[in-house]
């Protein structure tokens, strides 16, 4: 599941979001159209009235008038709040589905783009750049349609009632639209700096929240004050800068219309003096030329927006443009692999891998090698302890299992299968993972178990939580399974926290399991009960174990040691064991665990 590529121009993006929305638009399309001709028509009833009055027409006729004028006016305000209830509806429902399709592809990216960008960064780049653009899918098309439309029919009328009046506004209306114009670049390119400087601000308080017993502990609040206080000052004098571009252009318009009703005015008071119209014309001419300021303010006001959608859609567009260099099968445009089945052990084939990390937009690797000619393959069914020093690649292996990263050269292979051929929901669903960080969520026990999936039954719940000796533990909590746990396992025991990740590798019933030191953090009573899960999440699956402790390895089938991306030493650990001349060897004798951090 992929969010749609990025559509060609601002107004592509329009479309793709508004076309599900066709009959939602439709209708809003014809609500402005009623209203428009409601505030054209309205005009004439006000200069028949007067016109009438000055000719002393019957009572029966201007009471006609007055009643027609205000059920014009009615009808134009009822119009109106109906129009914004459904323009609210049609942007709110856009925005929503762009950030839902923006959530997606940035899930879906690598992981090197997700080291370069913080998580704050993004929440406002996924929310607050695409509540910028609300009025943009809301409204910006048909109010700009629907304010040019009436403008042209109000000079349409000017021109058939006085062509002089007609004429004029016209100057006035093409001089305030190219004034527009020329602020126009000079806004967007300040409010993309200011949004910038916003996200930039997101990013750092998110950084510094989640570091927040670090910064306490080490008495660097100050500095994180003074830290966040220059991103401030940044964000201040971006948003400055882009308030007074915005500014400039309620300036322009202000002064134009001020000019042009000051003209209207002593047009119309000048025909009328001449005798070339009656004063009902007189009093429409002005009217219609204050009725311009109107739709030219809201023009204004889009032209605003405009300039704060352009900053925020040129960002959007930019994050969809990327896509990720680890590719689902098929993505290219070739047809699908075929599937892998299931099987309860699979084995495992490295065959001369090598990997960079590279965490910039180039496509070439951009730092030095961290796994080198890596071959082994490790039988279905055992268990391959993986040690090394901290830095020698041992947790690298896991992310090419899991295809965060591909591979810089070499294949890995699960059974007979290049994983590079396999969808990312089949891969993923036969590799189980317990690391030492547990991820919670800010849900209830049975969401946070089955991870949001509706289809895992409370029996097999039940069943792994028995297996694991955590039954009395949930049967004691007052929810039981709808128990809330709060976000990152706030009032569980570290024990409790790594207990639950092992029930959701149960409950997912991979063929293979990866254990990155998935103990190293436990009391000793804990460490033994998680241990017997292990052996009875293990039986009749292959595992790998990541490990730094020696004896955490005590049940793994085959030994791999790792030193600088390089495979030092690969075999069956019993043979190992025995062999004086083998590094393993030399570890268990001397029991230099601490060679090993």
């Amino acid at each position: 599941m992929s969010a749609p590529p990025a559509p060609a121009g601002y107004f592509g993006l329009l479309g793709t979001y508004l076309r599900p929305q066709r009959g939602r638009v439709g209708g809003l399309a014809l609500l402005l159209i009623g209203s428009i001709a409601l505030q054209l028509v309205n005009p004439q009833v006000i200069r028949y009235f007067i016109d009438t009055t000055q000719a002393g027409g019957a009572a029966d006729a201007l009471l006609w008038a007055a009643g027609a004028f205000l059920a014009l006016g009615l009808g134009q305000r009822a119009l109106a709040l109906v129009t914004t209830y459904s323009s609210l509806n049609v942007g709110w429902t856009a925005t929503n589905a762009l950030r839902a399709d923006l959530a997606l592809h940035c899930l879906n990216l690598d992981m090197a783009f997700h080291k370069t960008h913080t998580p704050g960064e993004l929440i406002e780049r996924i929310d607050g750049d695409v509540t910028a653009l609300a009025n943009f899918f809301a409204q910006f098309v048909l109010r700009l349609l629907g304010n040019a439309v009436l403008i042209v029919g109000i000079l349409v009328l000017l021109f058939a009632t006085e062509w002089r009046a007609g004429l004029g506004v016209l100057g006035y209306c093409l001089a305030t639209l190219i004034a527009l114009a020329a602020v126009q670049n000079l806004g967007v390119r300040r409010f993309t700096a200011a949004r910038q400087a916003d996200a930039e601000q997101f990013g750092f308080l998110e950084e510094r929240l989640g570091g927040l017993e670090d910064i306490r502990g080490s008495g660097a609040e100050a500095h994180t004050l003074h830290e966040w206080y220059a991103r401030l000052r940044a964000v201040a004098r971006h948003g400055v800068r882009a308030q007074m571009a915005q500014s400039l252009t309620f300036v322009l318009t202000n002064a134009l219309y001020l000019i042009g009703y000051g003209l209207g005015l002593g047009l119309g008071a000048y025909l009328y003096s001449q005798g070339s119209v009656s004063i009902g014309t007189a009093f429409l001419i002005v009217y219609y030329i204050s009725m311009v300021a109107a739709p030219l303010e809201n023009i204004r006001e889009q032209a605003d927006d405009l300039q704060k959608a352009r900053a925020g859609l040129d960002r959007v567009r930019a994050l969809l443009r990327l896509q990720p260099r680890v590719q689902e099968p098929g993505a290219a445009g070739g047809p699908p692999p075929a599937r892998a089945g299931r099987s309860a052990a699979l084995s495992v084939t490295f065959d001369g891998v090598a990997f960079t990390y590279n965490d910039s937009e180039a496509a070439e690797a951009d730092g030095p090698p961290v796994l080198r000619d890596i071959t082994f393959r490790l039988p279905a069914g055992e268990v391959l302890g993986v040690l090394g020093r901290t830095g020698s690649g041992k947790t690298t292996l896991t992310r090419l299992l899991f295809r965060l990263y591909d591979p810089t050269a070499g294949a890995i292979r699960l059974d007979a299968h290049d994983i590079r051929d396999l969808p990312f929901a089949d891969l993923r669903a036969q590799v189980g993972m317990v690391t030492q960080e547990v991820q919670l969520f800010g849900a209830s026990l049975r969401d946070n178990l089955a991870f949001f999936n509706p289809a895992v039954r409370d029996a097999a719940m039940g069943a792994a939580l028995a297996e694991l000796g955590l039954d009395g533990w949930v049967a004691g909590l007052a929810q039981g399974l709808d128990t809330p746990l709060a976000a990152g396992g706030a009032g569980l025991s570290a024990g409790e926290a790594q207990l639950l990740a092992f029930t959701r590798v149960f409950l997912k019933n991979p063929g293979l399991i990866i254990l990155d030191e998935a103990a190293a953090r436990l009391d000793p009573v804990t460490e033994a009960r998680l241990e017997r899960a292990v052996d009875r999440l293990l039986r009749g699956r292959t595992g790998i174990i990541i490990a730094h402790r020696l004896r955490t390895v005590e049940r793994a089938d085959r030994i791999l040691i790792l030193d600088g991306g390089w495979v030092v030493e690969y075999g069956p650990r019993a043979q190992l064991a025995a062999d004086p001349t083998s590094h393993f060897y030399h570890l268990l004798q001397t029991g230099l665990e601490d060679a090993l951090v």
